[in-house]
């Protein structure tokens, strides 16, 4: 079965007339007519009956044309795209955990590009839909985090996805919170302190696992906790509920905004602190993009002037 084949079914099914269709292919009819013989006979189905007054299809050719069609549309969009007259463009995504510093550096990226001739994709998604974007190459890169407790589990993970983990800035708890909170001009904050307060973190699905935890300390028992799955709503929670995170204290206030802090975390004989190792993770071998080059220029720029202020 070819594609040629295809587009003659197609054709005589839309003209009902293999003599019709035969003037629009440009064919002799008795070669469109041998090339349908040859295509019913590897099918083992009649596809059109024929009579005087035409051809029609079987129920066995209604059911064909309909893949038949799917089939040659696709065909066809492959040649619109990548044929020499085609409109390709060069594609370009990240996925990631939720961090604002991310998003900047994708904005940095991006304007460095004609956005007419790229396509981009920044994805703030759940961990394993990280690894998974990347594995099947959804994504060129994504960004998450290993520390003592999930580091194990995590990169035999990645291992059996044939992926590789970079390490990009390692750096310790910060409670992340409004500053309106009654803690926000704390110099640090002990666990115990936040008690009366819900702990925010991010909603990993039904199979969620605490080694999929985007935040530090996941393992600790908290009396009050709130899920969500995107930050505008975590910020939101923040103000609404006076809620907290624990993050690593990197934050972009071009885009979270000037209205939040983040203080040290203090560790305590019950609580340590325990040290955030985010990183970028790849397609083992691959060859990084134009873009996935200048893009990971660019937030390792950005991470080596965050530790220089701290």
């Amino acid at each position: 079965m070819t594609l040629q084949q295809l587009h003659y079914a197609i054709t005589i099914s839309e003209t009902g007339s293999l003599n019709k269709a035969a003037e629009l292919l440009y064919i002799a009819q008795p070669s469109l007519t041998n090339a349908l013989k040859e295509l019913e006979k590897e099918l083992g189905i009649v596809i059109f009956h024929r009579s005087g007054r035409g051809v029609s299809l079987t129920n066995d050719g209604v059911e064909f044309l309909l893949y038949a069609r799917q089939v040659y549309n696709q065909y066809e969009n492959l040649l619109e795209k990548y044929g020499k007259t085609g409109n390709l463009k060069k594609k370009f995504g990240i996925s990631t955990q939720h961090y604002s510093f991310v998003v900047q550096a994708f904005i940095e990226m991006v304007k460095c590009f004609n956005t007419a001739e790229y396509e981009f994709a920044i994805r703030e998604t759940r961990t394993m839909e990280v690894i998974e974007d990347v594995d099947t190459l959804k994504s060129e890169i994504g960004i998450l985090y290993l520390c003592d407790f999930n580091r194990k589990i995590m990169l035999k993970l990645l291992k059996s996805h044939n992926l590789e983990f970079h390490k990009l800035i390692e750096c310790s708890a910060y409670v992340y919170l409004w500053r309106g909170h009654p803690l926000a001009n704390s110099k640090s904050i002990q666990l115990s302190q936040l008690e009366n307060y819900p702990c925010l973190s991010f909603e990993q699905g039904d199979n969620s696992s605490f080694f999929f935890a985007e935040e530090l300390l996941s393992t600790n028992e908290y009396a009050r906790t709130i899920k969500a799955n995107d930050r505008a709503t975590m910020l939101n929670l923040m103000i609404g509920l006076n809620g907290y995170t624990l993050c690593s204290g990197i934050i972009s206030d071009e885009l979270n905004g000037t209205d939040f802090v983040a203080v040290p975390f203090e560790a305590d004989h019950d609580n340590p602190n325990s040290v955030m190792e985010i990183g970028y993770i790849v397609k083992k071998n691959m060859l990084l993009s134009e873009m996935g080059k200048l893009y990971l220029q660019i937030i390792q720029n950005e991470l080596k002037q965050y530790e220089v202020k701290k």
